[in-house]
């Protein structure tokens, strides 16, 4: 994969604000601290664009960068554990499911698991979910 230049476009707490431009998203998920914001950095070839952090729960809301002006990377938050309210995890929830189900220029969301661990109940449960909503994974 050639990458020639990406940009953050922003962070969106809710769908309806996230870009309009009709360009393809592909989303990355897993659980907190699993490491798509580092997959992601690594797969663009840069160190520091997607936030990275330690502690879990650094990615609050839909994270947005554009890549070569053609589609779109999505940093969305973990699932599971988080140095965070339960009302705040579970706005969270809301927005991914939501943003999950009804947008309609996502092409896939990326579901991360770590192969340091055998897979998690958190994962499974996740990846069943992405199939009886119809949520196109991989």
């Amino acid at each position: 994969m050639n990458i020639n230049k990406v940009e953050y476009c922003g962070s969106f707490h809710r769908e309806d604000l996230c870009p309009k431009d009709g360009l393809p998203e592909f989303a990355f998920i897993g659980r907190s601290n699993v490491g798509k914001s580092s997959l992601i950095n690594s797969l663009i070839r840069r160190k520091d664009l997607a936030r990275v952090s330690k502690e879990p729960g650094k990615t609050q809301s839909l994270n947005f960068y554009m890549v070569d002006q053609k589609w779109y990377i999505v940093d969305l938050p973990g699932y599971g554990y988080a140095r965070t309210s339960l009302s705040n995890r579970d706005n969270w929830r809301k927005m991914i499911d939501y943003y999950l189900k009804n947008r309609q220029t996502l092409v896939t969301a990326f579901v991360l698991s770590d192969a340091r661990h055998p897979l998690q109940k958190a994962d499974s449960q996740f990846m069943e979910w992405c199939a009886t909503q119809g949520v196109p994974f991989v």
